[in-house]
Order: structure tokens, then sequence, then C-alpha cells
């Protein structure tokens, strides 16, 4: 706990930017039925029946200092998949960052051994190296930010059906 505080009293710095990360699963749920709108004293009338149309997972950043905050929705929660996330991080919306701080959980894909089996060794450890890492602890996930938002997305956002992949993208940019 007290390395992450550490990192977050840290004065900002673009070259070394702090990012917050996290990830949550969302199941995507369709309508067998059409709802029943609602009306004034009357909220919305779901059926309880429902069509299960697959997972999609939510990958967030949030950068705290400046609140620039990226999200990215993929099919699967794969070791392949954060790889791909930490790569655009690095490469497309911080390329000019020396390194990052990136606090997140120790979830088991939240390693350096997830870019080395998405990537030759040569680049995984080129990205590996701009990585400073901070892993919250144990039961500790309410000092990751990123944890902070994905939990207002979820509640302010996604806290109904959504039937599919590109609904929900469309809602969480």
């Amino acid at each position: 706990m007290e390395d992450v505080l550490a990192v977050y009293s840290l004065p900002y710095d673009p070259l070394i930017p702090l990012i917050c990360m996290d990830e949550s699963n969302k199941q995507l749920v369709g309508e067998v039925h059409k709802p029943i709108p609602a009306t004034p004293g009357r909220v919305q009338i779901d059926d309880h029946e429902y069509l299960r149309n697959g997972v999609a997972d939510i990958f967030i950043e949030v950068e705290p200092l400046t609140g620039r905050r990226h999200v990215e929705i993929t099919r699967s929660r794969t070791r392949l998949d954060w790889a791909q996330f930490i790569k655009g991080m690095l490469e497309v919306r911080y390329p000019n960052a020396q390194k990052i701080r990136l606090v997140m959980d120790n979830l088991n894909t939240h390693n350096a051994a997830s870019l080395y089996e998405a990537f030759t060794p040569e680049e995984a450890r080129r990205l590996a190296e701009r990585l400073e890492i901070h892993y919250t602890p144990k039961h500790g996930s309410w000092l990751n930010i990123a944890e902070i938002e994905l939990s207002a997305l979820n509640t302010q956002c996604l806290e109904r059906r959504i039937p599919d992949i590109g609904l929900m993208r469309s809602e969480v940019v």
C-alpha cells in the first residue's frame, strides 16, 4: 500500500506518466421480448427471459494527474489481450514517454510474461523496459484509481442489458 501511495504523491512528469489500469468483464444480454416502455409514474418493465450473447472484457487506463482516460472492449481476457492493450498504451497513446509508472492489480495476466507470450523476445523486452509496475496489495483494489473509474462506469453506464459488443463500445467511449 505504501508503494502505491508513494507513487501517487510524485509530481507530474510527462516523460514518466502515472497510469492506473484495470479490467472487468460484463455479460452481453439481449432481450427475448421488447421491454414495456416507462410511462409517468411507472418504470420500464423488462421481461425476466433474456438472451446470453457472450461476454465482453473492459480494459481501462486512467492518468489521474491529467484526467485522461482510455477504454477498450475485447471479446476475451487473455494474456494476449492484456499484452496488446499495454503495447497500445506504450506505442500509440504514450509514444513519447520514456517510462510509464503503471498501477494495477496482480491478476495472473498482468505481468511481463504476457508480453513474452504475445511478442518476440526482443519486442517484449523493449516494451517491458518501459514499464515501472506497482501492484496494489491483495484486498487493496480501492487504491487503484482505474478500479474506481471502472466501478463508476459499471454503475452509471453499464448497469442494464447490453446485447452486443458494438453497443457496449459506443456507450463507453
